[in-house]
């Protein structure tokens, strides 16, 4: 319990006094995720608007698997994503495994089709609140998409927060692809695996006292839009 106590006490000191070790490790794991999200995110919403506002040959079949896809495993996507950049892969002379990149590759395949599906829905409610009353306008599903872009915006920025936490908290991919390089490719995640295996519970601490912070920051700010939202406030 003494050692419990004390392992809390210094991972409070640590996260207090930005110790230099852990301020790297929580650099690296917001510069991949930022990135993923802003990727995923430039990718993600434009699918999902276009899923949820024409009707064309194999919509279906794109919708089930793009659904299919945010529940897809992580060690997965990482298997893919390593498969491709190993030096036997096609990507191999890029030489991207095991550096930033490869796991910045690797978040966005993981959280493009969470960031799509959730802008679908979004964009279908819409689309099915407003049609009758834009199509008497004479205004079609492309010509809507400024209106319904506008009144979605606090769900769609919801859409990418959800993203962004998936990202900050996967391991498995990123373990994977980064192979948890120390002041190369390790991250928040790999780090708190790998402290717990060596017995150094104060840094462990700390990271998932920074991750806990994250989780509560970006689910308050959802929680603040989606009140927003519902109150018709205007920023």
């Amino acid at each position: 319990m003494t050692d419990f106590g004390a392992a809390i006490s210094t991972a409070f000191a640590l996260v207090a006094n930005l110790d230099s070790d852990l301020s790297e490790v929580v650099a690296l794991s917001l510069q991949v995720s930022l990135s993923a999200v802003l990727i995923a995110s430039i990718i993600g919403l434009p699918v999902g608007a276009a899923l949820a506002l024409f009707r064309f040959p194999g919509r279906t079949f794109l919708v089930i698997v793009l659904n299919a896809f945010m529940g897809l495993p992580p060690v997965v996507i990482g298997l893919i994503v390593y498969l491709l950049l190993s030096r036997a892969g096609p990507f191999g002379v890029l030489g991207l495994l095991f550096t930033p990149t490869a796991m910045i590759i690797a978040q966005v395949l993981l959280i493009t089709p969470l960031i799509a599906a959730l802008a679908r829905q979004v964009m279908e409610t819409l689309w099915l609140e407003y049609e009758e009353q834009l199509r008497s306008l004479g205004s079609t599903p492309l010509r809507s998409l400024g209106v319904l872009l506008r009144d979605g915006r606090y769900s769609l920025v919801t859409a990418v927060l959800a993203g962004f936490g998936r990202a900050i908290a996967e391991v498995g991919a990123v373990m994977i692809v980064g192979g948890n390089i120390d002041h190369v490719t390790r991250v928040m995640t790999t780090s708190i695996a790998l402290e717990v295996s060596k017995g150094n519970l104060a840094l462990a601490l700390g990271l998932g006292i920074i991750l806990v912070i994250l989780s509560v920051l970006v689910n308050g700010l959802v929680y603040v839009l989606r009140g927003i939202h519902r109150q018709g406030v205007t920023p």
